[in-house]
Protein backbone atom coordinates (compact mmCIF):
# COMPACT_ATOMS: atom_id res chain seq x y z
CA UNK A 1 0.00 0.00 0.00
CA UNK A 2 1.29 3.42 -0.86
CA UNK A 3 0.31 6.93 -0.02
CA UNK A 4 -2.16 8.81 -2.15
CA UNK A 5 -0.05 11.95 -2.39
CA UNK A 6 -0.25 13.03 1.25
CA UNK A 7 0.34 16.73 1.78
CA UNK A 8 3.59 16.48 3.70
CA UNK A 9 4.27 19.67 5.61
CA UNK A 10 7.83 20.84 5.27
CA UNK A 11 9.66 21.86 8.41
CA UNK A 12 13.19 22.84 9.28
CA UNK A 13 13.88 19.15 10.00
CA UNK A 14 13.02 18.20 6.43
CA UNK A 15 16.38 17.80 4.72
CA UNK A 16 17.43 14.14 4.36
CA UNK A 17 15.11 11.75 6.25
CA UNK A 18 16.58 8.76 8.05
CA UNK A 19 15.68 5.46 6.37
CA UNK A 20 15.74 2.40 8.59
CA UNK A 21 16.87 -0.83 6.95
CA UNK A 22 14.69 -3.93 7.04
CA UNK A 23 17.34 -5.73 9.12
CA UNK A 24 17.04 -3.21 11.95
CA UNK A 25 13.23 -3.39 11.81
CA UNK A 26 13.22 -7.18 12.02
CA UNK A 27 15.82 -7.14 14.79
CA UNK A 28 13.69 -4.70 16.78
CA UNK A 29 10.52 -6.79 16.42
CA UNK A 30 12.28 -10.03 17.36
CA UNK A 31 13.95 -8.42 20.37
CA UNK A 32 10.76 -6.76 21.61
CA UNK A 33 8.81 -10.03 21.41
CA UNK A 34 11.62 -12.13 22.88
CA UNK A 35 12.02 -9.76 25.84
CA UNK A 36 8.25 -9.84 26.43
CA UNK A 37 8.27 -13.64 26.58
CA UNK A 38 11.32 -13.54 28.84
CA UNK A 39 9.60 -11.21 31.31
CA UNK A 40 6.39 -13.29 31.20
CA UNK A 41 8.24 -16.62 31.64
CA UNK A 42 7.85 -16.66 35.46
CA UNK A 43 4.09 -16.41 34.96
CA UNK A 44 4.12 -19.44 32.69
CA UNK A 45 6.27 -21.36 35.16
CA UNK A 46 4.06 -20.26 38.07
CA UNK A 47 0.32 -19.81 38.44
CA UNK A 48 -0.22 -17.61 35.41
CA UNK A 49 -1.93 -14.32 36.13
CA UNK A 50 -2.59 -15.54 39.67
CA UNK A 51 1.15 -15.52 40.39
CA UNK A 52 1.67 -13.12 43.35
CA UNK A 53 4.15 -10.89 41.50
CA UNK A 54 2.18 -10.79 38.21
CA UNK A 55 1.16 -7.20 38.89
CA UNK A 56 4.82 -6.20 39.07
CA UNK A 57 5.88 -8.07 35.93
CA UNK A 58 3.26 -6.58 33.63
CA UNK A 59 4.66 -3.00 33.85
CA UNK A 60 8.16 -4.41 33.33
CA UNK A 61 6.94 -6.15 30.17
CA UNK A 62 5.62 -2.82 28.91
CA UNK A 63 9.21 -1.58 28.79
CA UNK A 64 10.41 -4.46 26.60
CA UNK A 65 9.85 -2.39 23.40
CA UNK A 66 11.90 0.47 24.85
CA UNK A 67 14.69 -1.92 25.76
CA UNK A 68 14.60 -3.36 22.23
CA UNK A 69 14.90 0.15 20.76
CA UNK A 70 17.89 0.90 22.97
CA UNK A 71 19.65 -2.33 21.97
CA UNK A 72 19.05 -1.82 18.25
CA UNK A 73 20.13 1.81 18.41
CA UNK A 74 23.39 0.97 20.19
CA UNK A 75 24.24 -2.28 18.41
CA UNK A 76 23.12 -1.59 14.83
CA UNK A 77 23.18 2.22 14.82
CA UNK A 78 20.38 2.65 12.25
CA UNK A 79 20.07 6.32 13.22
CA UNK A 80 23.16 8.57 13.45
CA UNK A 81 24.06 9.95 16.84
CA UNK A 82 22.61 13.37 17.37
CA UNK A 83 19.46 12.48 15.42
CA UNK A 84 18.05 9.71 17.61
CA UNK A 85 15.76 11.79 19.83
CA UNK A 86 14.41 13.53 16.75
CA UNK A 87 13.84 10.24 14.93
CA UNK A 88 12.00 8.75 17.92
CA UNK A 89 9.80 11.84 18.21
CA UNK A 90 10.99 12.60 21.73
CA UNK A 91 12.61 15.96 21.08
CA UNK A 92 12.34 18.74 20.01
CA UNK A 93 8.66 19.44 20.68
CA UNK A 94 8.14 21.39 17.51
CA UNK A 95 5.73 22.81 16.57
CA UNK A 96 5.06 22.96 20.30
CA UNK A 97 1.51 24.23 20.05
CA UNK A 98 0.45 21.36 17.82
CA UNK A 99 2.15 18.74 19.99
CA UNK A 100 0.63 20.07 23.22
CA UNK A 101 -2.88 20.48 21.88
CA UNK A 102 -2.92 17.10 20.16
CA UNK A 103 -1.65 15.52 23.38
CA UNK A 104 -4.64 17.01 25.21
CA UNK A 105 -7.00 15.90 22.44
CA UNK A 106 -5.46 12.43 22.44
CA UNK A 107 -5.94 12.08 26.19
CA UNK A 108 -9.57 13.18 26.38
CA UNK A 109 -10.45 11.95 22.88
CA UNK A 110 -9.32 8.43 23.75
CA UNK A 111 -11.64 8.41 26.78
CA UNK A 112 -14.45 9.59 24.48
CA UNK A 113 -13.77 6.72 22.06
CA UNK A 114 -13.86 4.24 24.96
CA UNK A 115 -17.25 5.67 25.96
CA UNK A 116 -18.41 5.39 22.34
CA UNK A 117 -17.31 1.74 22.31
CA UNK A 118 -19.34 1.12 25.47
CA UNK A 119 -22.43 2.71 23.90
CA UNK A 120 -21.94 0.55 20.80
CA UNK A 121 -21.72 -2.56 23.01
CA UNK A 122 -24.97 -1.51 24.68
CA UNK A 123 -26.67 -0.93 21.32
CA UNK A 124 -25.69 -4.38 20.03
CA UNK A 125 -26.60 -6.12 23.27
CA UNK A 126 -23.02 -7.09 24.07
CA UNK A 127 -23.25 -5.23 27.37
CA UNK A 128 -26.14 -4.89 29.79
CA UNK A 129 -25.71 -1.88 32.02
CA UNK A 130 -27.13 -0.75 35.34
CA UNK A 131 -26.29 2.94 35.50
CA UNK A 132 -28.66 3.62 38.41
CA UNK A 133 -27.98 0.76 40.77
CA UNK A 134 -24.41 -0.17 39.68
CA UNK A 135 -25.33 -3.72 40.60
CA UNK A 136 -22.45 -5.38 38.74
CA UNK A 137 -19.84 -3.17 40.35
CA UNK A 138 -21.42 -3.73 43.77
CA UNK A 139 -21.33 -7.47 43.15
CA UNK A 140 -17.63 -7.27 42.26
CA UNK A 141 -16.86 -5.24 45.39
CA UNK A 142 -18.68 -7.64 47.68
CA UNK A 143 -16.87 -10.61 46.18
CA UNK A 144 -13.50 -8.95 46.85
CA UNK A 145 -13.98 -8.44 50.62
CA UNK A 146 -14.92 -10.72 53.51
CA UNK A 147 -18.68 -11.17 54.04
CA UNK A 148 -20.22 -8.49 56.23
CA UNK A 149 -17.57 -5.87 55.43
CA UNK A 150 -19.07 -2.38 55.40
CA UNK A 151 -18.62 -0.69 52.03
CA UNK A 152 -19.25 2.91 50.98
CA UNK A 153 -22.00 3.49 48.42
CA UNK A 154 -20.94 2.20 45.01
CA UNK A 155 -21.72 5.52 43.31
CA UNK A 156 -19.12 7.29 45.45
CA UNK A 157 -16.41 4.85 44.41
CA UNK A 158 -17.44 4.98 40.77
CA UNK A 159 -17.51 8.78 40.79
CA UNK A 160 -14.02 8.86 42.31
CA UNK A 161 -12.74 6.53 39.60
CA UNK A 162 -14.30 8.61 36.83
CA UNK A 163 -12.72 11.80 38.17
CA UNK A 164 -9.36 10.05 38.48
CA UNK A 165 -9.27 8.80 34.88
CA UNK A 166 -7.66 11.87 33.22
CA UNK A 167 -5.18 12.31 36.08
CA UNK A 168 -4.20 8.64 36.05
CA UNK A 169 -4.01 8.70 32.26
CA UNK A 170 -1.60 11.65 32.24
CA UNK A 171 0.62 10.39 35.06
CA UNK A 172 1.08 6.76 36.15
CA UNK A 173 -0.57 5.22 33.08
CA UNK A 174 1.35 7.46 30.69
CA UNK A 175 4.58 6.55 32.48
CA UNK A 176 3.82 2.85 32.03
CA UNK A 177 2.77 3.38 28.39
CA UNK A 178 5.98 5.26 27.56
CA UNK A 179 7.94 2.00 27.29
CA UNK A 180 5.60 0.63 24.64
CA UNK A 181 5.11 3.87 22.76
CA UNK A 182 8.84 4.49 22.45
CA UNK A 183 8.93 1.22 20.53
CA UNK A 184 5.69 1.13 18.55
CA UNK A 185 5.03 4.74 17.64
CA UNK A 186 8.47 6.15 18.45
CA UNK A 187 10.56 3.70 16.43
CA UNK A 188 8.41 1.30 14.41
CA UNK A 189 5.93 3.70 12.77
CA UNK A 190 8.60 6.03 11.31
CA UNK A 191 10.77 3.02 10.44
CA UNK A 192 7.91 1.53 8.40
CA UNK A 193 6.83 4.90 7.00
CA UNK A 194 8.96 4.36 3.89
CA UNK A 195 6.52 1.60 2.87
CA UNK A 196 3.50 3.93 3.02
CA UNK A 197 1.28 5.46 5.66
CA UNK A 198 -1.25 2.63 5.91
CA UNK A 199 1.40 -0.07 5.82
CA UNK A 200 3.16 1.65 8.72
CA UNK A 201 -0.02 2.05 10.76
CA UNK A 202 -1.53 -1.40 10.18
CA UNK A 203 1.65 -3.46 10.34
CA UNK A 204 2.89 -1.71 13.49
CA UNK A 205 -0.55 -2.24 15.07
CA UNK A 206 -0.57 -5.93 14.18
CA UNK A 207 2.90 -6.43 15.64
CA UNK A 208 1.83 -4.53 18.75
CA UNK A 209 -1.11 -6.90 19.19
CA UNK A 210 0.90 -10.08 18.62
CA UNK A 211 3.52 -8.81 21.07
CA UNK A 212 0.90 -9.18 23.84
CA UNK A 213 0.63 -12.94 23.24
CA UNK A 214 2.60 -14.01 26.37
CA UNK A 215 -0.10 -12.58 28.67
CA UNK A 216 -3.12 -12.85 26.37
CA UNK A 217 -2.61 -16.64 26.20
CA UNK A 218 -2.79 -16.66 30.00
CA UNK A 219 -6.26 -15.08 29.84
CA UNK A 220 -5.34 -11.41 30.15
CA UNK A 221 -7.95 -8.92 28.87
CA UNK A 222 -10.30 -11.42 27.20
CA UNK A 223 -10.30 -14.47 29.46
CA UNK A 224 -9.37 -16.63 26.46
CA UNK A 225 -6.31 -18.85 26.58
CA UNK A 226 -6.22 -19.79 22.90
CA UNK A 227 -5.52 -18.12 19.58
CA UNK A 228 -8.86 -16.29 19.61
CA UNK A 229 -7.62 -14.09 22.44
CA UNK A 230 -4.50 -13.21 20.46
CA UNK A 231 -6.57 -12.47 17.36
CA UNK A 232 -8.91 -10.23 19.36
CA UNK A 233 -5.95 -8.34 20.82
CA UNK A 234 -4.36 -8.01 17.39
CA UNK A 235 -7.57 -6.58 15.95
CA UNK A 236 -7.89 -4.15 18.84
CA UNK A 237 -4.29 -3.01 18.57
CA UNK A 238 -4.60 -2.50 14.83
CA UNK A 239 -7.71 -0.34 15.31
CA UNK A 240 -6.24 1.72 18.14
CA UNK A 241 -2.82 1.67 16.50
CA UNK A 242 -4.18 3.61 13.52
CA UNK A 243 -5.40 6.36 15.86
CA UNK A 244 -2.24 6.40 17.99
CA UNK A 245 -0.09 6.28 14.87
CA UNK A 246 -2.06 9.13 13.31
CA UNK A 247 -1.09 11.37 16.25
CA UNK A 248 2.55 10.43 15.60
CA UNK A 249 2.31 11.27 11.90
CA UNK A 250 0.28 14.41 12.47
CA UNK A 251 2.75 15.93 14.93
CA UNK A 252 6.05 14.18 14.30
CA UNK A 253 6.08 13.50 18.06
CA UNK A 254 5.50 10.34 20.08
CA UNK A 255 4.09 12.19 23.11
CA UNK A 256 0.44 12.42 22.01
CA UNK A 257 0.47 8.63 21.55
CA UNK A 258 1.91 8.21 25.05
CA UNK A 259 -1.01 10.13 26.57
CA UNK A 260 -3.53 8.37 24.32
CA UNK A 261 -2.18 4.97 25.42
CA UNK A 262 -2.27 6.06 29.05
CA UNK A 263 -5.88 7.17 28.63
CA UNK A 264 -6.87 3.87 27.02
CA UNK A 265 -5.40 1.91 29.91
CA UNK A 266 -7.02 4.23 32.46
CA UNK A 267 -10.49 4.14 30.89
CA UNK A 268 -10.64 0.58 29.56
CA UNK A 269 -12.45 -0.68 32.66
CA UNK A 270 -15.50 1.58 32.21
CA UNK A 271 -17.83 -1.26 31.08
CA UNK A 272 -17.02 -3.15 34.28
CA UNK A 273 -18.17 -0.20 36.36
CA UNK A 274 -21.60 -0.06 34.77
CA UNK A 275 -22.44 -3.66 33.85
CA UNK A 276 -25.56 -5.21 35.31
CA UNK A 277 -25.15 -7.97 37.90
CA UNK A 278 -25.71 -11.46 36.59
CA UNK A 279 -25.68 -10.40 32.94
CA UNK A 280 -23.37 -12.25 30.54
CA UNK A 281 -20.24 -10.27 29.79
CA UNK A 282 -17.90 -11.14 26.94
CA UNK A 283 -14.81 -8.88 26.88
CA UNK A 284 -14.17 -9.90 23.29
CA UNK A 285 -17.14 -7.77 22.29
CA UNK A 286 -17.80 -5.43 25.22
CA UNK A 287 -14.44 -3.81 26.03
CA UNK A 288 -12.61 -1.12 24.06
CA UNK A 289 -10.05 -3.58 22.68
CA UNK A 290 -12.85 -5.89 21.54
CA UNK A 291 -15.25 -5.67 18.63
CA UNK A 292 -17.13 -2.66 20.00
CA UNK A 293 -13.82 -0.81 20.22
CA UNK A 294 -12.97 -1.75 16.63
CA UNK A 295 -16.23 -0.18 15.46
CA UNK A 296 -15.69 2.96 17.55
CA UNK A 297 -12.15 3.40 16.20
CA UNK A 298 -13.38 2.80 12.64
CA UNK A 299 -15.92 5.61 13.03
CA UNK A 300 -13.23 8.04 14.18
CA UNK A 301 -10.84 6.91 11.43
CA UNK A 302 -13.50 7.54 8.77
CA UNK A 303 -14.06 11.04 10.17
CA UNK A 304 -10.30 11.72 10.06
CA UNK A 305 -10.15 10.44 6.48
CA UNK A 306 -13.10 12.53 5.33
CA UNK A 307 -11.56 15.65 6.86
CA UNK A 308 -8.19 14.97 5.21
CA UNK A 309 -6.31 14.57 8.47
CA UNK A 310 -4.16 11.68 7.24
CA UNK A 311 -2.83 13.89 4.45
CA UNK A 312 -1.37 16.44 6.89
CA UNK A 313 1.95 15.04 8.02
CA UNK A 314 5.13 16.86 8.95
CA UNK A 315 8.26 15.20 7.66
CA UNK A 316 9.45 12.61 10.15
CA UNK A 317 12.94 12.01 11.44
CA UNK A 318 14.91 14.36 9.26
CA UNK A 319 18.11 15.98 10.54
CA UNK A 320 17.89 19.64 11.35
CA UNK A 321 18.72 21.78 8.36
CA UNK A 322 21.90 23.80 8.84
CA UNK A 323 21.43 27.48 9.37
CA UNK A 324 22.71 29.77 6.64
CA UNK A 325 25.87 31.60 7.73
CA UNK A 326 25.29 35.15 8.73
CA UNK A 327 26.41 37.59 6.08
CA UNK A 328 29.59 39.48 6.92
CA UNK A 329 29.12 43.15 7.87
CA UNK A 330 30.30 45.69 5.28
CA UNK A 331 33.85 46.90 5.81
CA UNK A 332 34.18 50.11 7.77
CA UNK A 333 35.86 52.96 5.96
CA UNK A 334 38.71 54.79 7.73
CA UNK A 335 37.73 58.16 9.13
CA UNK A 336 38.30 61.09 6.83
CA UNK A 337 41.39 63.19 7.54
Amino acid sequence: MTDQNPAVERTESDSVPVRIGLGAIVAYVVLACALAWLVALPLWLGDGLATPFAGALLPVMMYAPAAAVLIVMLAMRPVPRGQRLRFLGMWPLRPAKRVVWLSVIALFGTVAVVVLAMLIALAFGWLRADFAGLSGYTETLQAAVPPGTALPPAWILVAAQLVAIPFAAATINALAAFGEELGWRGFLVPALRRYGTWTALLVSGAIWGLWHAPVILLGYNFGRTDITGVLLMTGGCMAWGVLFGWTRLRTGSMWPAVFAHGALNAAAGLPMLFRAAGAPFDPGFAIALGVSGWIACAIVIVVLLLTGQFRKQPALAGPRAPRAPASAPPPRLPPAT
